[in-house]
């Protein structure tokens, strides 16, 4: 096993590679208004007299158009390349926010359009880096190393991103804030595909069919699975409100959301610390397991402290179950449809994290704030049996570009390698 030095060695051999640091800040900053999205919005939305009811319905019609957008602008990026429909799509999508900052509240049609469209045309970059790090570097384990390291990047930006709202909220106004955040968007976007891997990326050919990469029986267990775990975070967040509303003190939950981002911080880093062995798929079992278990405690919902400490311990196996779902999505993506298998995955969670928002409350107002960390651990355990009940369908070869991809860990070239060497 390695060490945690030999975990930041190996991340800053990833970040030394050409290209990789920049594609990385760029995705990270281009996704900053699909992050930070849903607080600048309730911002908003009450500074402008609305209300939380109206506020939780623009955000709703944004999640929903996002998640309708993804797969799709990902199937497009895998057949047009990624300059074509990444920068025009961020354009679009600040476009739309723009216009919601301007024009407010006033007229509900205009301002729902508005969102809507911000949404829909919510560029799928997430999607786009993975499918670029096999070509810029190389090796298979650098590549799974990358995984873990974008896993962890991502809790990073949903920490610091909030933060950056509120700043732009003081000193300016919400409305400041909605356009700024988009503008950064953009031009993260315009880092990423300005960039040489970006321009030069080709999808390896595909077969007509258009299903696209949901005709992909593994990838159909892994969204499966997924849903539950996206449900199972959603449920915590609102869970969250209640145990602070029940403790009065509002300000503990700020604590308990830092508190699960650095748990996910600390598995990420520390799950990128070695090179791991075998197949992904029999290891995701064991993670989203783990992850699972971790999540029944928080039902206990002890004092503030102790449940912090929880709060982290639910928290430590997430960015490596992303980390490892990331390369069963590689393993299992038709050939030439990465990006938009990807996309499929950020959907997906996103549809499950917006659901079980929506039981945890019922399940609190009917039987009090234990009940709605019982959503989330139940979430955990239905992904989990997902899992094994699919695993004959996850053990499966797939084929990418022609070339077998065994589940026993002995893997050739995979989905992303195969896009490489369609240049």
């Amino acid at each position: 096993m390695a060490t945690e030095a030999t975990a930041r060695g190996g991340y800053l051999d990833i970040l030394r590679a050409p290209h990789a640091a920049r594609l990385l800040a760029g995705t990270l900053v281009g996704r900053l208004p699909n992050g930070t999205g849903p607080i600048a919005m309730t911002l908003f939305v009450r500074d402008q007299g609305g209300s939380y009811t109206l506020a939780g319905g623009l955000i709703a019609a944004y999640g929903v158009s996002n998640a309708v957008g993804q797969p799709l602008l990902g199937r497009a990026v895998d057949l047009r390349g990624q300059p074509r429909v990444q920068l025009p799509a961020a354009v679009l999508s600040a476009l739309g926010m723009a216009l919601f900052a301007l024009t407010g509240i006033g007229h509900l049609a205009l301002a729902y359009a508005a969102v809507v469209v911000a949404g829909l045309f919510t560029p799928p970059l997430e999607g786009g880096l993975r499918a670029l790090w096999p070509s810029v570097l190389g090796r298979e384990d650098r590549v799974h190393r990358a995984y873990a390291l974008d896993a962890v990047a991502q809790e990073v930006m949903f920490t610091v991103g909030p933060l950056l709202v509120t700043l732009l909220v003081a000193l300016r106004s919400p409305a400041a804030a909605l356009v700024v955040i988009n503008v950064l968007g953009v031009l993260g976007a315009l880092a990423v595909v300005l960039s040489e891997p970006s321009r030069t990326w080709r999808s390896a050919a595909r077969e007509a069919h258009w299903l696209g990469a949901l005709r992909s029986p593994g990838l159909l267990a892994l969204l499966g699975s997924f849903f539950f775990v996206g449900l199972a975070l959603g449920s915590i967040t609102v869970a969250a409100v209640a145990y602070a509303d029940d403790r009065g003190t509002p300000s503990v939950y700020g604590w308990l959301m830092a508190a699960l981002g650095l748990g996910a911080l600390a598995g990420g880093v520390l799950y990128g610390a070695r090179q791991w062995s075998g197949a992904p798929e029999r290891r995701l079992r064991v993670l989203v397991g783990l992850l699972a278990v971790c999540y029944l405690p928080l039902m206990l919902t002890p004092g503030p402290v102790a449940m912090t400490a929880l709060t982290v311990l639910s928290g430590f196996f997430l960015a490596p179950v992303l980390a490892c779902a990331f390369i069963v999505v590689d393993r299992h993506a038709p050939s030439g449809t990465v990006t938009e298998a990807f996309s499929w995955l950020v959907t997906t969670f996103t549809v499950g994290a917006a659901l079980g928002s929506a039981a945890a409350g019922p399940a609190i107002e009917l039987a009090g704030t234990v009940a709605g960390f019982a959503v989330a651990g139940a979430g955990g355990l239905v992904a989990l049996l997902v899992l094994l009940a699919t695993g004959r369908v996850l053990a499966a070869p797939a084929v990418a570009g022609g070339v077998v991809r065994h589940a026993d860990g002995e893997t050739v070239p995979t989905a992303v390698h195969a896009e490489k060497n369609a240049h």
